[in-house]
């Protein structure tokens, strides 16, 4: 029991990474691709890759018929609705604003957890979630939350709580599916659901960016790693652990944007950042030795 908590918190702290990183791709992109052409193309890719990869171990894509509405719920409220109003909100106000706000997840993960899955509600629970929150607002400063515009703050609380309430339900699918089966087929439905949107608005995307070479680089790491291997991960990671935990790994997507700021923006990082690092290290502790 102990070495899969291990594992997952693995898998999830991954997962979540790779995202912090996402945001400032994100950011680069969407100034010449609007945020649903741009999910659409990344989900076009990681559908093509995650395929690959389903095939190579032999994956059996066969969904029983009950399960049907479970996984296209996953991937109309997880992989289209979220990733949409995650991005646009990102495009809206700023990389800052969509760390701070999305990483509300993990509370949302907590109200959610105790509706659909009865996990009980422990002090371990509370407290971590609180360190980690408290950890989140350190590093990115709570000043991003009065700069930020409204509409984009809007569209990211959307998305915060549609990814709580998707990664819920993934813990509802049954164990016969593997992580990729269950990836691939959410994905593509979010795929299928973006389509009309992106036909009928065709005539506005400017379809010659994505000649660019620093287009297509950030394309593929939103597609292939973002999505195929990132989702995989924290897919794989939601089922090693429960709920209310899984959520609060979330936070390393804030803490890797903003050290990767520094690293590659320059931007400066203070006393705030390291003590941050510290709450969120405590916080992590807390759900790995006394979670459930």
């Amino acid at each position: 029991m102990k070495k899969n908590k291990i594992f997952g918190a693995l898998f999830l702290s991954m997962a979540a990474s790779i995202w912090g990183g996402m945001f400032v791709v994100v950011k680069v992109v969407v100034a010449y691709i609007p945020p649903i052409e741009l999910v659409w193309m990344r989900y076009l890719i990681a559908v093509v890759v995650l395929f690959a990869i389903g095939c190579a171990q032999h994956v059996d894509w066969r969904v029983k018929r009950k399960d049907w509405p479970l996984i296209l719920l996953i991937g109309v409220i997880g992989n289209a609705l979220s990733i949409v109003t995650q991005e646009a909100g990102t495009w809206l106000s700023s990389a800052q604003l969509g760390s701070v706000i999305t990483a509300a997840t993990p509370t949302f993960m907590i109200l959610f957890a105790r509706w659909l899955l009865k996990e009980r509600l422990t002090w371990a629970k509370i407290a971590s979630v609180a360190l980690a929150t408290i950890g989140v607002l350190m590093i990115v400063g709570i000043h991003a939350l009065v700069v930020g515009k409204l509409l984009g703050a809007a569209f990211l609380m959307i998305a915060a709580l549609t990814w709580a309430f998707m990664s819920v339900l993934v813990k509802l699918v049954p164990g016969d599916y593997s992580p990729v089966q269950v990836t691939t087929l959410a994905t593509a439905t979010a795929l299928v659901c973006l389509s009309p949107i992106v036909l009928l608005q065709r005539s506005a995307v400017q379809w010659h960016y994505l000649m660019q070479p620093k287009i297509i680089l950030c394309l593929l790491y939103l597609g292939v790693i973002s999505t195929a291997v990132a989702f995989v991960m924290w897919n794989r990671g939601l089922r090693l652990m429960n709920a209310t935990g899984s959520g609060l790994f979330f936070v390393f997507q804030p803490f890797v944007g903003t050290f990767l700021g520094w690293l590659i923006l320059g931007e400066a990082i203070g006393f705030g950042f390291w003590a941050g690092v510290l709450l969120i290290s405590a916080s992590i502790w807390i759900t790995i030795r006394y979670s459930d």
